[in-house]
């Protein structure tokens, strides 16, 4: 067996951090990687203190039918990307990468057309990170450039993530 190459070492590194998450829909992790060194990590869950979705047993974004991309200002959880973002220290993340890894808490399945949403895009962009690597399958993903959210600012044109 050969070696894993080290775009799917990171991202297996964010789908075991996704195992942490508290989301009833989705479960998320990132890895923050600068120069080779991992960073840090987040997964999807309420703020300390707060109970967790999977704690209190719903979803009012599921009660209320909102679709994927919308109201995220009713979700109890802070995103994976958020999460890392808050761990990390800026200087150490400028020109580093961010690894994305989601899966569907219910059947396992890799979450298809994954993207970050508007709102850590914001934050990606804001932290210094040069690229976000989306985990499409085990094996194959998307490599975003950041600075292409920033030329292609969707807040202009109302198109959503995530």
């Amino acid at each position: 067996m050969g070696r894993r190459d080290k775009a799917n070492y990171y991202l297996d590194l964010a789908e075991m951090v996704a195992q942490r998450s508290t989301c009833l829909r989705k479960h998320y992790g990132a890895v923050i990687v600068n120069n080779d060194e991992v960073i840090s990590t987040g997964y999807v869950g309420a703020p300390r203190g707060r109970k967790n979705c999977t704690d209190i047993g719903r979803c009012i974004r599921e009660e209320l039918h909102v679709p994927r991309g919308e109201r995220y200002e009713l979700c109890r959880s802070v995103h994976a990307e958020m999460n890392a973002i808050i761990s990390a220290a800026r200087e150490r993340m400028i020109g580093g990468s961010l690894y994305l890894a989601g899966v569907d808490a219910r059947t396992g399945e890799y979450i298809e057309n994954s993207n970050s949403c508007s709102m850590c895009k914001r934050a990606i962009i804001n932290a210094g990170l040069s690229r976000v690597y989306i985990r499409d399958t085990k094996n194959e993903y998307r490599i975003v450039e950041v600075e292409d959210w920033i030329r292609d600012d969707e807040s202009l044109e109302g198109k959503f993530g995530y």
